[in-house]
């Protein structure tokens, strides 16, 4: 009679059942596994023996074949060792019973304790969902796996806490935790807007951004505050919500990076990758597909400091998913699609030297280096960025002047919430919650203009050129200014402000 064990596969987010068969021939002594596993799986074959041993269990004297199905799904890591252990032990009777609804996750050490792995929430969540009751899995992944509801998980130390909970109803830990314990906490932001002086141009542009989730271009000389303005950002985004709480914490459980002694993202993620990442640095990829920054920058924001220094092949990998909010990996194997819904925030300097219109300090650039400078970033690419603000620095007299700014940073964020809270009522039934999020259908139904705006806008189309992708954003910009001024229309001097963040004042 063939065992079978139930554990589990992470393709992208997507969660498929895994059914762990074993079965013993009489042949010489050996451990087969087949099943389209990688070199982690192969290498279980020793530590599953000498766990069961150091268990103080006896391994089988004859040929023992493990099959991963289903056969044609690629199984990766060492997650599947406590389930491929459990099948043996059962085969050989050391295990009574094992039930149909409960499924097994854990890498086995050779003294048989049982180690963590990655991809513990998402798992049980789609196991959940696949209709099994119980998950035993390591017991420093417990933290992690409680907040799925309805679900029993049960954490084991090692391999023998498993055998006598199957046997003798041993009992292992349970914890349930609720993620709305978790969020809603008044976090201490390094950063804050009050600590910047001046620039108030750039604030209402940043929080116009956070309000409706657009993404900005900040260009300006250096030491004007562009890397402190971005940082400050994140003190202003509204919290978490429940689900997005939940779906980056999947996330970055899947990628890795999920600290153990904090089992939930409660905070938006701030994501600055140097100018020297790769494409598959930005996007995700991989001999094993792992998650990028955009998508780790998921419900976030992603900040490209000195954004011309970038690879142009890595920028223009952001145009689709800017677009789309998502990202889809296609390798000869496999296809993964992760979110990518994020907030980009661009720096640059307006010229190679950095002093392109400073009034304090000239610049040495020619035209062609300058054009060269700009060229870096496509038309394209720029199209997609609703924001373009420029961020002027600061005179001496300024610097020395001006006084603290009264306005905090919470001050911000509770007009930010407010707006958030407008568009996702209004938008419950689109599926989506911020304006950036808008489609042109959408756009016609919740962005109408009277006539003294469209002539503002037929003139801006006519002066500058504009595409009807960026005729868009402005609609998009000026939707996100009314929210923030409380007003259920679109006016002419929201359409104004809008003209002035792209750029075209």
């Amino acid at each position: 009679m063939v065992i079978k064990v139930i554990s589990a596969a992470v393709t992208g987010l997507d969660i498929h059942k895994i059914s762990v068969e074993v079965d013993v021939t009489n042949s010489l002594p050996q451990i087969i596994i087949v099943g389209l596993g990688d070199t982690a799986i192969s290498e279980a074959k020793e530590r599953i023996k000498l766990a069961i041993k150091n268990s103080g269990f006896e391994f089988p004297k004859t040929k023992v074949v493990i099959n991963l199905a289903p056969a044609n799904l690629k199984k990766e890591g060492a997650l599947y060792d406590l389930a491929m252990a459990t099948g043996i032990l059962a085969k050989e009777k050391i295990i009574n019973k094992i039930p149909d609804d409960i499924a097994f996750l854990g890498e086995l050490s050779l003294d048989g304790s049982i180690r963590p792995v990655n991809g513990v929430l998402p798992i049980v969540s789609g196991l959940k969902e696949l209709g099994i009751k119980k998950v035993i899995l390591p017991f420093e992944n417990l933290d992690e796996a409680s907040f799925v509801e309805e679900i029993e998980t049960l954490g084991a130390r090692n391999l023998g806490e498993v055998v006598l909970y199957l046997n003798e109803d041993y009992p292992l830990k349970k914890l349930k935790q609720k993620v709305d314990d978790f969020l809603n906490i008044d976090f201490n932001f390094e950063f804050d807007f009050k600590d910047i002086k001046g620039q108030f141009h750039a604030k209402k542009a940043l929080e116009i951004a956070a309000a409706g989730a657009h993404n900005v271009l900040m260009s300006g000389s250096p030491g004007s505050g562009k890397t402190m303005l971005a940082k400050a950002f994140c003190s202003i985004l509204p919290p978490l919500t429940k689900n997005e709480a939940i779906e980056l914490t999947k996330i970055y459980s899947i990628a890795g990076l999920l600290d153990l002694k904090t089992p939930l993202i409660n905070k938006r993620p701030f994501r600055s990758p140097h100018h020297s990442a790769s494409s598959v640095g930005i996007t995700g990829g991989g001999t094993m597909i792992k998650p990028g920054e955009i998508t780790l920058a998921h419900r976030g924001v992603l900040f490209l400091d000195e954004m011309p220094e970038f690879q142009r092949s890595v920028l223009e990998v952001l145009r689709q998913p800017l677009e789309e909010n998502f990202v889809t990996i296609s390798r000869a194997q496999n296809t993964v699609k992760y979110p990518a819904n994020f907030i980009l925030i661009g720096a640059m300097n307006p010229c190679p030297c950095g002093f392109l219109g400073d009034k304090q300090k000239k610049c040495i650039c020619s035209d062609f280096q300058i054009q060269r400078y700009k060229s870096k970033l496509s038309g394209p690419l720029l199209d997609r960025i609703d924001l373009h603000i420029t961020v002027p620095r600061l005179t001496d007299e300024e610097l020395l002047n001006i006084k603290e700014d009264k306005e905090t940073s919470f001050d911000i964020r509770q007009r930010v919430i407010k707006a958030r809270q407008i568009q996702t009522e209004r938008y419950k039934k689109d599926n989506i919650y911020t304006n950036s999020e808008l489609t042109p259908k959408l756009i016609n139904k919740y962005c109408k203009i009277d006539e003294g705006s469209k002539q503002m806008l037929k003139g801006a189309i006519n002066k500058f050129n504009l595409s009807a992708r960026s005729y868009d954003r402005i609609l998009k910009i000026s939707r996100t200014i009314a929210d923030l001024n409380g007003s259920n229309d679109i006016k002419t001097e929201h359409i104004a402000q809008a003209l002035t963040f792209r750029g075209l004042n």
